[in-house]
């Protein structure tokens, strides 16, 4: 037993030695000491810039397109408001301007005048040619203000109108004509409304007759509403 423990030591010893040749054969002793001996560098902070401050008092110029760079600026306030529509008219793009009540005058019609309106639409409807279809379609602040969408009665629509989206065109009692869109799906006139409402300065109350005098063509008459209030 002590003899095998011996012989064990001796064997441990002999690879110890070995092994410590080979490290100084490679010069890896004198790489360790000094790795051990080498104390570690700290790495510099770095300093943050400061952060600027939001809030400032100076005025900064506002950069802006050359095309609109020396136009006025715009006045929210003010008592009148303009508004551009974009046109169609036989291939060509046209832009209509058009100027209307701020939105902080708004119309209200009073419960007769607005009856009384649609009295007279319903008379000047029951004069017109049955053989063209019409109807009276009330305003209300929806239709003149804000959204500017007009939706049709529907039963008219399916019986007289497009199943498709088309170009309509209102023409007024002057004989003037307003390129609209119809959406077929949603029963009423979108793009181009906005531009007849605005031209002819409808308001809350006011009755309209639609008198459908081609496939894609109304002659609509306007009845003011009286009575309405600011």
């Amino acid at each position: 037993m002590v003899k095998g423990q011996l012989q064990y030591e001796e064997i441990r010893k002999q690879r110890l030695e070995e092994n410590k040749k080979k490290l100084e054969d490679l010069n890896l002793t004198h790489l360790l000491n000094n790795l051990r001996n080498a104390s570690p560098k700290s790495s510099p902070v770095k300093q943050g810039k400061p952060r600027a401050i939001r809030g400032s008092k100076t005025n900064v110029g506002v950069r802006r397109s050359s095309r609109v760079a020396n136009l006025p600026a715009p006045d929210y306030k003010g008592s009148n408001v303009e508004y551009g529509e974009r046109t169609w008219t036989r291939g060509r793009l046209a832009v209509r301007c058009y100027k209307r009540r701020s939105l902080l005058h708004r119309v209200y019609a009073s419960d007769e005048a607005r009856a009384d309106a649609v009295k007279k639409a319903t008379k000047v409807q029951s004069d017109l040619d049955p053989e063209f279809p019409s109807f009276v379609k009330p305003m209300l602040q929806s239709h003149v203000t804000g959204g500017f969408w007009l939706g049709l009665p529907k039963q008219f629509c399916d019986l007289n109108l497009p199943k498709f989206d088309a170009t309509m065109t209102l023409i007024d009692e002057s004989g003037g004509e307003h390129q609209t869109r119809y959406l077929a799906h949603k029963a009423g006139l979108s793009a181009g409304w906005k531009g007849f409402s605005i031209a002819h300065e409808l308001v809350d109350g006011d009755a309209l007759v639609f008198q459908l005098i081609n496939a894609t063509e109304f002659k609509v008459y306007i009845i003011r509403a009286s009575g309405s209030l600011e």
